[in-house]
């Protein structure tokens, strides 16, 4: 499992990290600013318990990293259309960040995250970086899990496999047997049809001979009564 120093260390391992924004809900609720998408620097030193010089500190030491992940700063013009989109939305309408201001640095969840990543000397900063690290090794835990099952998957197929191997000759030796059975009950069927012809036959012979006795019969008759006369 990766240390909480390695996180703070090495920029490499925050990227493998900084998607997994749900972390920010696990240790404390995030308020965002009106758009729903954005934090302040106020907001985020807020939500890490901290002052905003040690949030504008970071920010200038890291810059580079934060734009990366969606921090970036409005001034002038922009400035002034987000904060008349933006405004209006507010419930309170006190403004969540001042009306008056050359600049604003804004926050995507990311960009937060990224913070918790950064920041050493906050509470809150490490329960993040801890539910992080503890939800990677549950991870790993679970590939290393899978794994173990796709090779006992991958075992019992190897014996499958040989088994059917050695199934292999049986299966040839049944497989001549029937075909023997087949030509065996062919020849039964053919011994059968003839014998039935045979049948058919000798059935037509008996009504020959049955015609040929009556005949004989009513000759005999007639002899019998001519005597008589």
């Amino acid at each position: 499992m990766p240390s909480e120093i390695a996180l703070l260390e090495s920029r490499a391992m925050r990227v493998e990290h900084v998607g997994r924004v749900e972390a920010l809900d696990k240790v404390k609720a995030l308020a965002l600013l009106p758009d729903s998408m954005h934090v302040s620097t106020e907001g985020v030193a807020g939500y890490f318990e901290v002052s905003t010089a040690v949030i504008r500190q970071l920010t200038s030491r890291h810059r580079e990293e934060l734009a990366e992940n969606g921090m970036y700063v409005l001034r002038g013009s922009d400035l002034r259309e987000y904060q008349s989109d933006n405004m209006s939305l507010s419930s309170e309408g006190d403004g969540s960040y001042p009306q008056r201001r050359s600049s604003l640095t804004l926050f995507t969840r990311r960009a937060v995250l990224n913070v918790a990543m950064l920041l050493r000397d906050s509470d809150i900063a490490r329960r993040v970086r801890s539910h992080l690290l503890d939800a990677e090794d549950s991870r790993r835990e679970g590939y290393a899990s899978l794994d173990r099952r796709v090779t006992n998957v991958e075992s019992c197929l190897a014996g499958v496999g040989t088994a059917l191997q050695e199934l292999g000759p049986v299966l040839n030796r049944m497989s001549q047997r029937l075909d023997s059975l087949d030509q065996r009950l062919d020849a039964t069927t053919r011994v059968v049809a003839a014998m039935s012809n045979r049948l058919c036959e000798l059935s037509d012979d008996m009504v020959r001979m049955d015609a040929r006795m009556d005949d004989f019969a009513r000759q005999l008759r007639d002899l019998r009564r001519r005597r008589c006369r």
